[in-house]
């Protein structure tokens, strides 16, 4: 039975994107479908920064975009985690994981530009913009989608494997009949570029408040990316002060590791939740990135968990002739379950330890973050679990090296 396509990529942000630019040497047929008009104008660009693990940096140099990406990353040597009103204090150093870096940050606009680039020139990819799935068939053998266009056109297209990499409000994810475990954290995440009158040393800071955790992660020229999440009224609040108050409002929580905080971009507000899906596959049909699970920012790992999917996948395609083949599926399934639930629970359950107020608790947290800070062989775990490392992905994408060609 004929197809259309071998794979179609159903969302063409940054999960769909990376999956298209590590499939550009296989010799597949794949359709990247995005509701998305396309990016002409570079100044359009989110410019929201991202944390990258040292992991994740591997996997971008394996799928040949980090030489381009590495000239607008900053480099994390250090992280420092710390709790507003307690003397206890962790840090962990490069050092800690064996690498030159803990991870990377970098903005939205520089990664997407980087994978836009590489994804033009795949020879084997077609890319439809202004286009949203509608509908799903299957009958075992193929995949029927039904696709929609800006002028509410319809066409009809098949696939051996459909990928749902649509984000955490996934229409690929409700058409499959797939569930999702969603719990809503009560907050919203203030983000926004910011400028400190000391230098940051490449070093990025946890710092959890008595209004929520606050994330300050290094950039260029002296400037960080705050993440801070907060009840919604509280940054309702932040989000409507002017430049100068904002500016004065951040030591009262952070503190002065940074000096004064000098200038601001423009702030955003997006509300927080955690969303996972119930099962990563259906007949011929698979879920990753932010469809299959959307995290609190807390540690920075939404991005590289589904990087991480993106490489799994891309490697199993590469050794398996049919792309829908079901053992393929199961495989995908064992591979991304564990790792997916034990990072959901640690970002999870890290908030939840630190919102507490319960004085005790308090008290150990302190306590605990003092004797991190003395235990090597732990913080060097920590480390390399924040790189983005985990036992069992020992392909060569996750060690940097290209996708080349079919296993033999």
């Amino acid at each position: 039975m004929s197809i259309d396509h071998d794979i179609t990529i159903i969302g063409g942000g940054l999960a769909g994107l990376s999956l298209a630019a590590a499939l550009a040497p296989l010799s597949r047929s794949v359709l990247l479908v995005d509701s998305r008009p396309p990016t002409t104008d570079p100044a359009a660009l989110d410019e929201r920064s991202l944390a990258l693990g040292f992991g994740s940096r591997l996997i971008y140099g394996g799928i040949g975009v980090w030489d381009e990406i590495a000239s607008h990353a900053t480099p994390i040597e250090t992280i420092h985690v710390s709790e507003q009103g307690r003397l206890g204090a962790t840090r962990l150093h490069a050092s800690d994981g064996g690498a030159a870096a803990l991870g990377y940050v970098v903005t939205l606009r520089a990664l997407t530009e980087a994978l836009e680039r590489r994804v033009a020139t795949a020879g084997n990819l077609t890319r439809w913009h202004r286009t949203r799935l509608t509908g799903i068939e299957s009958d075992g053998a193929r995949v029927t989608l039904t696709l929609e266009d800006e002028r509410q056109e319809s066409r009809r297209v098949t696939t051996a494997l459909l990928v749902g990499a649509d984000g955490g409000a996934s229409s690929s994810r409700r058409l499959l009949g797939i569930g999702e475990q969603v719990e809503p954290y009560g907050q919203t995440a203030v983000v926004a570029n910011v400028t400190s009158s000391r230098g940051h040393d490449n070093t990025a800071f946890e710092r959890f408040t008595r209004s929520g955790p606050m994330a300050l992660l290094p950039l260029a020229d002296d400037r960080s990316a705050l993440v801070w999440s907060l009840p919604p009224q509280t940054a309702e609040r932040i989000l409507a002060l002017d430049d100068d108050a904002f500016l004065a409002e951040l030591p009262r929580h952070f503190g002065h590791r940074l000096g004064r905080f000098t200038a601001s971009g423009p702030r955003e507000g997006f509300p927080l939740k955690m969303t996972l899906a119930r099962r990563l596959t259906a007949q011929r049909a698979l879920l990753l990135g932010n469809a299959a699970h959307a995290l609190h920012p807390i540690a920075g790992q939404g991005l590289n968990l589904g990087l991480r999917d993106v490489a799994v996948l891309a490697e199993l395609l590469r050794r398996f002739d049919d792309p829908g083949d079901e053992m393929l599926l199961a495989i995908y399934r064992q591979r991304r379950a564990t790792d997916i639930a034990a990072t959901a629970r640690a970002s999870d359950g890290l908030l939840r330890l630190f919102d507490n107020p319960w004085p005790p608790l308090a008290h150990l947290r302190a306590a605990g973050l003092i004797a991190l800070d003395r235990l090597p062989p732990l913080k060097r775990r920590l480390a390399r679990l924040g790189m983005g490392f985990r036992r069992g992905l020992q392909d060569p994408i996750f060690h940097g090296h290209p996708l080349n060609g079919k296993a033999p």
